[in-house]
């Protein structure tokens, strides 16, 4: 806890040309609005960044959750695959146009902040946030031409300037990829790969220690119906909402279903097969492959474990798969073709499987103050953030960035703008 309350008065989010930017040295909006509390509502990587940001822009902040970060009983966000993916992930496909327009633009802010991160603090250590960069290889069964999505994301990659991009075929090759895999072409670039038992606690100490408040309460029901309430037990004059799937309640947005999906974790130090240093991934394919979408999601964790994926199954609410669930058997022979000698991998012994649901909603991420008003007819001062499904640590920073804006847009009494409107898309 030491090093994180160092770290919390040499580091900073601030908005910099309309971007939310990591800063060094000391913090000038510090207690800027610290008269004006504000609550957020879930304690997943989407609530503790807007509280991050919220904090550094001055304002007082309280997190209310009924769970926090944990190695004896994981949240949703520590189950993540935690690879940063150029969207649409892997896992999952965006069907909505603005959605995806603007999760281009708050991916690459996250992108950087991980980066920034990454060079000034440390990952390891008790402490670390454990942040790391790394290849990320992401391969196909086709020449990418062939299929228009993937071949323009790529294209985006490329003209986006991510680092260390290169398109080449001998991918597979180089990785010694089994030919029963069937790969053709491949692609590479640097991506951050977040371990998140340790950036979640790192992050929630940081919060901390810049004086964010933790209550550990559940709130149940629409919040729009309790939003008085709330502000008046709270003290505080503005709700966040980042509840994730939660949000089926407590946004009133039947649209909110679960992306249930689980890992595998292997040690990974060399003994039982080659070290892998670099994340290898087939995206989910709609069109074919088995009832899994063919994923393959393999990325180092950290140094010691290697996480094996993946499964992408909507409306799946239970978490009761284990190592011998069909899917799970399916997974894993998929991800032993492309690293030899996987199959003799020895099973993490303390969490061999890890499971949870991403929180997907009908038309992707909502990024949106609350469109309903209150019985009264005044103006909500709730902001809503939850939809970003499994690109919750990809989508982090930029979303809020752009929550700090509803925040100030929700402050001078504007009225409330759809985030389908062309305002919200022009807006970042």
């Amino acid at each position: 806890m030491a090093s994180t309350t160092c770290a919390s008065s040499a580091i900073y989010l601030a908005k910099q040309n309309g971007e939310l930017v990591l800063q060094q040295g000391k913090n000038p909006n510090i207690l800027k609005h610290a008269n004006e509390r504000i609550l957020v509502v879930g304690g997943g990587v989407t609530g503790f960044t807007n509280a991050w940001a919220l904090l550094d822009a001055g304002y007082s902040v309280t997190v209310v959750s009924d769970r926090w970060a944990s190695l004896e009983n994981r949240i949703t966000s520590q189950i993540a695959g935690a690879l940063w993916e150029w969207p649409p992930a892997v896992c999952g496909r965006h069907t909505d146009v603005i959605s995806l327009r603007l999760s281009k633009t708050w991916c690459q802010t996250s992108y950087r902040a991980f980066q920034h991160l990454q060079e000034v603090l440390p990952a390891d250590g008790e402490s670390g946030h454990g942040i790391r960069l790394r290849t990320a290889n992401f391969f196909f069964d086709k020449p990418i031409e062939q299929n228009v999505e993937e071949y323009e994301k790529m294209a985006e990659i490329e003209a986006a300037k991510i680092p260390g991009f290169e398109r080449d075929s001998r991918l597979a090759t180089k990785h010694a990829v089994s030919q029963e895999a069937g790969v053709v072409d491949a692609y590479k670039h640097i991506s951050p790969v977040i371990d998140t038992d340790a950036y979640m606690m790192w992050l929630r100490d940081l919060v901390v220690a810049k004086g964010g408040k933790l209550v550990t309460q559940r709130i149940s029901g629409d919040l729009l119906e309790h939003e008085d309430e709330l502000l008046r037990a709270f003290d505080a004059q503005y709700i966040i909402n980042a509840t994730g799937l939660g949000s089926f309640e407590a946004a009133a947005d039947k649209t909110v279903y679960p992306l249930r999906g689980a890992l595998i974790r292997v040690v990974n130090d060399g003994k039982r097969f080659p070290k892998v240093t670099e994340a290898l991934v087939v995206a989910n394919d709609y069109a074919k492959r088995d009832d899994d979408g063919g994923i393959v999601f393999i990325v180092p964790r950290n140094d010691q474990t290697l996480i094996l994926g993946g499964i992408a199954q909507a409306n799946e609410g239970q978490l009761d798969l284990t190592l011998d669930s069909p899917e799970m058997r399916r997974m894993r022979l998929r991800c032993n073709k492309f690293v030899p000698g996987l199959a003799n991998a020895e099973l993490d012994p303390h969490s061999p499987i890890v499971q949870g649901l991403r929180p997907v909603r009908g038309e992707n991420v909502r990024v949106e103050r609350e469109l309903r008003k209150k019985a009264d007819g005044s103006l909500s001062r709730i902001v809503h953030s939850y939809g970003q499904g499994g690109s919750g640590f990809t989508l982090s920073f930029g979303c809020a960035g752009d929550v700090l804006a509803l925040v100030e847009e929700a402050k001078a009494g504007i009225a409330p703008t759809p985030i389908k409107s062309e305002r919200a898309v022009v807006a970042i």
